[in-house]
């Protein structure tokens, strides 16, 4: 049998379970991975300026083409700065690998220099976190990762490499190794034919498309069912794209704040659900006790774990969704059941209910971007969005068309997660147009990556949604705490602040140097001027990439044309208005409108 190094070894069953990039940063506890990657050559590397930013461009990567996506780093911090990432792959389900260098195993729980327990640390926010002790376990540990990422729920899984591992030598043969067997869970046919009962007989029956809908491919399934028995389709945050649009059948979004205004009046109507792959988490539930009313459920999902968990359904399927699916097509042929005449009713009353957007508000009121956005991107292009006002916006007024080509994090939130993302996204999918929508607060968390996409000539859109605040938080501060504190992003504001808390220092007998610096602090000067705040379009520039500020609704078409022509990545930096509040409520009959 040949022999060769656990590295060797390691990154020959990468390449054998199709993986074509990594994103990493070495480090002197991860050499050994990338000298056998260097070696085999046929694995491109992607070198990112922080690990949390190589975790979040795999991320995107594998939500972008329904892969797994792959990233590597080194001991200690190196390691450890890829916790956020897993988490946020854990809760959204996204099949992710983390390879991580370590110390010698000698100098494990020896407080040696970074040697950090990675695997405990990470234990808690993948489906398995592994800290491989002999080098002849190297390749039975990847090919079980890849095996457990792909079964039932999918998820993250960490693989820990301590250096003398990865330097052993063992006897493997490539030609006589392959991928391990992934079970997917068949549905249980009396199931099956109750579920189809429930929905015959409810006088308002819905489905609900989750994310597990679109992460099990099974969206042309789903929609055959709707549009064979005319049910209206709702989807929760993590399901939009789901369905199209404007399908006859897309009565909208269903939260407290990623919503439409038709998908909660549909859902609150509704007398029996149909979930497939949803988690039923706060954000989109609100106040359990009007999210369930007097409906019945009938709950799908590959995790057994999540039937139960916030909603009890009436039916219960542990299943694979698009295994499900299918047999309750194969159910309603079986039966013989004839199409249902097509109803209309559902698209006029999204249109009547959409929310306004067409202002003409200088600074630019943010539903007029999403005006701009919806009217100049076409269907094939793919969103990437994060957390904040942005994407409760994006959420309510995007228009999706395919799946697949709206990615966001939904269960983690982690600022910063949407440009590493989108870089992610476009490598996977190079033939397609990527634009991340991010607030100006959000930019700065992960922004060290836009050079990145500068050195490998990854270009994509950034519209960069700037109101000089922690939108979100300043909302939430308003309503429920009455004070506006901490969340302005406008230099000037702030020194203001510190002039008036460096004059109360001085009153109190700080000295007369303080009482001079309060003295000097500067008027607050509109958003967007000069020395106002970070300076967006500079900062692309100084990246290599380009960029534009924006301040009038009519310049937005232009500017975002002059971001695609430019085949580079590009910064669309937006000045909107500093204070406008989003629709939102704490449950789904209770949501606050602001026109």
């Amino acid at each position: 049998m040949p022999k060769m190094t656990a590295m060797d070894a390691a990154v020959r069953i990468l390449e054998s379970e199709g993986v074509r990039h990594i994103f990493g940063i070495p480090g002197a506890g991860i050499l050994p991975f990338y000298r056998s990657l260097k070696d085999l050559g046929t694995i491109q590397h992607f070198l990112c300026r922080h690990e949390e930013g190589a975790i979040h461009m795999a991320d995107g990567y594998a939500r972008a083409i329904g892969t797994i996506g792959v990233c590597a780093a080194t001991s200690g911090p190196g390691a450890s700065n890829f916790v956020t990432g897993l988490y946020t792959a854990q809760v959204d389900s996204i099949p992710l690998l983390a390879i991580t260098g370590q110390n010698v195993k000698a100098q494990l729980g020896r407080e040696a220099f970074q040697a950090v327990d990675i695997a405990a640390i990470a234990r808690p926010v993948t489906k398995k976190s592994y800290c491989v002790q002999e080098p002849a376990m190297v390749p039975w540990v990847f090919r079980e990762a890849f095996r457990i990422m792909r079964e039932g729920r999918p998820g993250p899984v960490l693989i820990d490499l301590p250096l003398d591992v990865q330097k052993g030598e063992i006897e493997y043969d490539p030609e006589t190794d392959s991928r391990l067997p992934v079970f997917t869970t068949p549905p249980d046919t009396r199931q099956v034919s109750k579920a189809l009962d429930m929905l015959l007989s409810a006088e308002k029956p819905v489905m609900l498309l989750g994310g597990g809908v679109i992460l099990a491919d099974a969206c042309a399934e789903f929609l055959k069912i709707a549009e064979i028995l005319q049910i209206p389709v709702l989807t929760t945050y993590m399901g939009k794209s789901g369905i199209p649009w404007n399908h006859p059948l897309a009565a909208g979004g269903v939260g407290i704040q990623c919503n439409t205004r038709m998908g909660n009046k549909t859902f609150l109507e509704s007398t029996l659900v149909l979930a497939v792959g949803a988690r039923f988490n706060d954000r989109h539930t609100g106040a359990i006790n009007v999210y369930k009313g007097n409906r019945k459920f009938i709950h799908i999902d590959v995790d057994p774990g999540q039937l139960g968990k916030n909603i009890m359904p009436d039916l219960g399927i542990c299943a694979d969704a698009r295994l499900t699916l299918q047999a309750l097509l194969a159910e309603i042929s079986r039966r013989g059941i004839k199409a249902a005449p097509a109803k209309t009713e559902i698209a006029i009353g999204r249109a009547q209910m959409e929310r306004k957007t067409d202002y003409e508000n200088v600074p630019i009121k943010p539903q007029r971007v999403f005006k701009e956005i919806n009217g100049f991107f076409d269907e094939e292009t793919v969103f990437v969005t994060c957390i904040g006002l942005n994407q409760i916006w994006s959420g309510q007024l995007q228009r999706i068309a395919k799946p697949r080509h709206y990615l966001d994090c939904g269960g983690a939130g982690p600022l910063g997660w949407d440009m590493p993302a989108s870089i992610g996204a476009k490598i996977a999918r190079p033939d397609k147009t990527i634009v991340q929508v991010v607030g100006d607060f959000g930019f700065q968390f992960c922004m060290e990556e836009l050079p990145v996409a500068v050195m490998y000539g990854v270009p994509f859109v950034c519209i960069v949604l700037n109101n000089g605040y922690l939108g979100l938080i300043r909302q939430a501060e308003k309503y429920n705490f009455d004070m506006d504190f901490e969340v302005q992003l406008y230099y000037e504001a702030q020194a203001a602040g510190a002039g008036m808390a460096e004059a109360r220092m001085a009153a109190a007998g700080g000295g007369g140097t303080v009482a001079v610096a309060a003295s000097s602090a500067k008027t607050p000067a509109p958003l967007g001027k000069k020395g106002s705040g970070f300076d967006f379009v500079k900062f692309a520039e100084a990246c290599g990439a380009a960029g534009e500020r924006v301040t009038e609704p009519g310049e937005i078409r232009n500017a975002l044309k002059r971001a695609v022509e430019s085949g580079r990545p590009y910064v669309v930096e937006i000045i909107m208005e500093r204070d406008t509040d989003c629709p939102m409520g704490a449950s789904i009959d209770a949501v606050k409108e602001f026109e």
